[in-house]
């Protein structure tokens, strides 16, 4: 079992982080940090000593001024250098660099010197360090105008705005699930690295990205189409693109019906992939589900009875609720990293229509229980 503390455990990689660790609790104990503790000397001693691994991701990207920039990330690194030492910690220290170290600029320059400080402390105690040289990530709940042009991208086009591209460029991507295996693989194997550069796992000029979402737009967002996902990277993208929805807006959407004497037909979805198509049936006053994905794209359509699903992202308290009726039949689609349910809440039976895109592997299920 080791400790893993994170700094920066609340932000965009971070959250990621601490969650997918807590996947796996019989690997992994997770030591709370809280950001007041870089004010608070006792605590984060506190917090440093019982730690076996520390990832440090705290740090600033983007400010007016770069010299605030950089004076800000260079104290943090001073900070909890200065815990190490006063804590004696022999701790496995990883820190996230940027691949913008090269770069002309002060907030590469605050990622390479911060490096440095941490191998210089690494060198004088005997303490194992790994530097990670990141490329750009991306990936659900990144703060639009802030951790990436994607984000920002699928927050415009999915607000009724429209994305401008600056410099089409090639970029180096990395999708936040695979940084996330990157860094823990890196904790398991506890092997010290000054400079290990994270390979990029796609690379993609800007405009081939933004053309990529504008079809998720039109097909997805606005039509409920799932699209074709040739790629692992236009899976992750999709995924991306669908958290930035106002999901308590967006659901239900109802289907439309063509009605004749002989009854109603409704289209349930269309798609340019493949998966697995279930029906269920419900009695009243049972809940089935109460679980989430991490990658798995999910369709709950009911078709007769009324329903309430429920959706809470896991690492908030909000909980949406949504009430669907066979009467005018609806549909909820699954973020990834919302756990979910259904629930009958009528008198008669309840028929459901699940869709998921790949099929059931018990081996690799994907499916996380937790109680919305």
């Amino acid at each position: 079992m080791k400790r893993i503390g994170i700094t920066g455990q609340n932000g965009f990689v971070g959250s990621h982080l601490y969650n997918t660790l807590g996947l796996k609790p019989d690997q992994f104990e997770r030591i709370n940090f809280e950001r007041s503790f870089f004010e608070d000397s006792e605590k984060l001693d506190e917090f440093v000593k019982q730690c076996d691994v520390i990832v440090h991701l705290a740090a600033m990207n983007r400010h007016p001024d770069p010299e605030v920039i950089f004076n800000n990330n260079i104290d943090l690194v001073k900070t909890l250098v200065g815990s190490l030492e006063r804590t004696g910690s022999q701790a496995h220290i990883l820190f996230s660099s940027s691949s913008q170290e090269e770069k002309d600029n002060l907030y590469g320059k605050s990622k390479k010197e911060g490096r440095e400080l941490f191998a210089e402390w690494a060198e004088r105690s005997g303490g194992k360090f790994t530097g990670l040289i990141i490329p750009n990530v991306f990936g659900p709940f990144g703060k639009p105008n802030y951790n990436s042009f994607i984000a920002t991208f699928c927050y415009k086009l999915t607000h009724g705005e429209s994305p401008v591209i600056d410099n089409d460029g090639e970029v180096k991507l990395i999708y936040v699930g695979e940084l996330v295996q990157e860094i823990i693989s890196k904790i398991e194997a506890a092997e010290t690295h000054d400079l290990y550069e994270v390979p990029h796992t796609s690379e993609n000029k800007v405009s081939e990205v933004l053309s990529k979402l504008e079809n998720y737009r039109n097909l997805y967002f606005e039509n409920g189409e799932i699209p074709e996902l040739a790629t692992t990277f236009d899976l992750n993208l999709f995924n991306t693109f669908r958290c930035y929805f106002e999901i308590k807006d967006h659901y239900p959407v109802k289907f439309t019906q063509h009605v004749d004497p002989r009854g109603a037909f409704v289209e349930v979805i269309r798609l340019g992939i493949g998966g697995q198509c279930s029906f269920s049936t419900t009695v009243p006053g049972i809940t089935r589900g109460n679980h989430f994905h991490t990658r798995k794209i999910e369709r709950f359509a009911v078709i007769k009875g009324k329903a309430l699903i429920q959706l809470r992202k896991i690492d908030t308290d909000e909980v949406l609720d949504f009430y669907l009726d066979g009467n005018e039949p609806a549909y909820v689609d699954m973020p990834i990293w919302y756990t979910h349910n259904i629930k009958n809440i009528g008198d008669e039976e309840l028929y459901t229509i699940f869709w998921i895109n790949e099929p059931f592997n018990a081996e690799d299920a994907d499916t996380y229980f937790l109680e919305v």
